[in-house]
Parts: structure tokens; C-alpha cells; sequence
């Protein structure tokens, strides 16, 4: 039997993502476990014992970095990347702060997440120009969206703006057009 290379604990709320990265790190070889929030990745942590974990920064109403603070206290041993659609330096530098041992932005392929555990695996940087306002508005839209269970006219009350303007954002946002 051969052994494995790595134990890794993919903790993210999008399954079909969480499934797909498990099937890739499982066909090079290592042993991957699926958690979609805290409560399930450190019941898998204490079951497996994985030596790396990839978590997502954001998984559904809860943070990601509360999973990496909680991973770090209970698994010392335990290598965690921080792998996110939402990059921002305040975000990296958290991370870093409470034990993760790189920070990635999505998305990121099965390579790019096996070298970041690595010594010599550079980080992805953070952006290195602010977001524009529109960026900006766009992630707190889709923040709110996911918050509500994706209820528009929920994500519109809560945002201040009417139903039909949300919907007209979300609309451009899709066709490509500019969602001023």
C-alpha cells in the first residue's frame, strides 16, 4: 500500500468546489476530507487528523477565519491556507496572524494549493490597487444576497434600495455591462 503524501481538510460551503478540489488533491495522490463550517471541519480534524487544511474565508453566515483561529488552537500541527474570492490585505494579514501559512485568492488550482504549503510556495498577493467603489458595492450586494439565502427583496430591504433597482444591478452585473 502506498502511503499517503498529504491528509488535507477542504473546508468550504460550495460544495461542487469542495468535491471538485478534494477529487484533484485525491488524484495525486494525498487523502482529502470535506467540511462545509466550523462545527463539521474540527469534527473531521479530530477524526482524521489531516496535516493540511484549505479554508474558504467565507462559508455561508460564517467566517473563515474564526475556523482557522479554532483549527490552530485545537491542531497546532495542522498547516492551514486561506483560500478566498473576496482578497484583501486586512484579510491576508489576519490570516497570517492566527496561523494560516499562505493566503490564495479563487480561484486557485490543485497546483497552486499544494505549493502554497510548500517553504518556497509565494503567496498570491493581495491586490495591490484599492477595489473600485463598484467592486466593493458588488461583494457587499452578493455578502447580503448569500446572508438572506439569496431573497432579493430581503437583500434589498437590508441594503436601503428598492426591489426593481437591486434587480437591475444584478442583472448588468450578469450580461456584463457596467452595474452603475
Amino acid at each position: 500500500m502506498i502511503e499517503d503524501r498529504h491528509r488535507y481538510l477542504v473546508v468550504d460551503d460550495d460544495l461542487a468546489f469542495a468535491k471538485a478540489l478534494a477529487g484533484a488533491l485525491r488524484r495525486r495522490g494525498d487523502v482529502a476530507f470535506i467540511a462545509n463550517d466550523l462545527r463539521s471541519a474540527l469534527a473531521e480534524a479530530t477524526a482524521h487528523h489531516p496535516s493540511r487544511a484549505v479554508v474558504d474565508l467565507r462559508l455561508g453566515g460564517e467566517n473563515g477565519l474564526e475556523v482557522v483561529r479554532a483549527l490552530a488552537e485545537r491542531f497546532p500541527r495542522l498547516a492551514v491556507v486561506v483560500l478566498t474570492g473576496y482578497g484583501s490585505i486586512p484579510t491576508a494579514v489576519e490570516a497570517m496572524r492566527l496561523g494560516a501559512v499562505n493566503y490564495l485568492t479563487k480561484p486557485a488550482s490543485a497546483e497552486a494549493i499544494q505549493a502554497a504549503f510548500e517553504p518556497s510556495g509565494t503567496p498570491a498577493p493581495p491586490p495591490t490597487t484599492p477595489p473600485t467603489l463598484e467592486e466593493l458595492e458588488w461583494d457587499h450586494i452578493q455578502r447580503v444576497l448569500a446572508e438572506t439565502g439569496h431573497n432579493v427583496s430581503e437583500t434589498a430591504r437590508r441594503l436601503g434600495m428598492h426591489r426593481r433597482t437591486l434587480q437591475r444591478k444584478l442583472a448588468r452585473k450578469r450580461s456584463g455591462e457596467n452595474p452603475r
